[in-house]
């Protein structure tokens, strides 16, 4: 399967979730293990005016980073988080794009380890996240 492939099948299959924090799958590298995701948070999922909820702002890395697994491994069915851990650098604000890359550091037959950033138009990294979570394969 082609790059433009994978990405068009986890787009196909993401969770409807996704679309409301408006995300889009729009890059995918197979070497470098990586998942790149733009999001347009609607102003709706902001508080304070337009900082984006710290649950989405997790949502969206742990998004990220499980798709990077399901795009190098078709045959995992299921990701579970055992551990994530967020760390607001600076306010992630809605109503802009945000480049959210989820990187799968190393992956064992059962086990993940996964890192994820989430960058603003201007170029700051705004989070980044750690995860390990228990991988299913069919």
């Amino acid at each position: 399967m082609d790059i433009p492939e994978i990405i068009e099948r986890l787009n196909a299959h993401k969770p409807g979730f996704l679309n409301l924090l408006g995300g889009e799958i729009v890059g995918f590298d197979p070497e470098q293990h990586t998942c790149t995701f733009e999001f347009t948070v609607p102003l709706d999922y902001c508080h304070s005016g337009d900082v984006v909820q710290g649950g989405f702002v997790t949502a969206m890395l742990d998004a990220c980073m499980a798709h990077a697994i399901f795009g190098v491994d078709q045959r995992i069915t299921r990701l579970s988080s055992l551990e994530i851990s967020t760390r607001f650098l600076n306010a992630t604000r809605g109503n802009q794009k945000l480049t959210v890359v989820g990187k799968i550091d190393k992956a064992t037959q059962h086990i993940a380890f996964m890192t994820g950033s989430i960058t603003d138009e201007s170029g700051v990294v705004t989070a980044t996240a750690q995860s390990v979570a228990k991988l299913s394969r069919s």
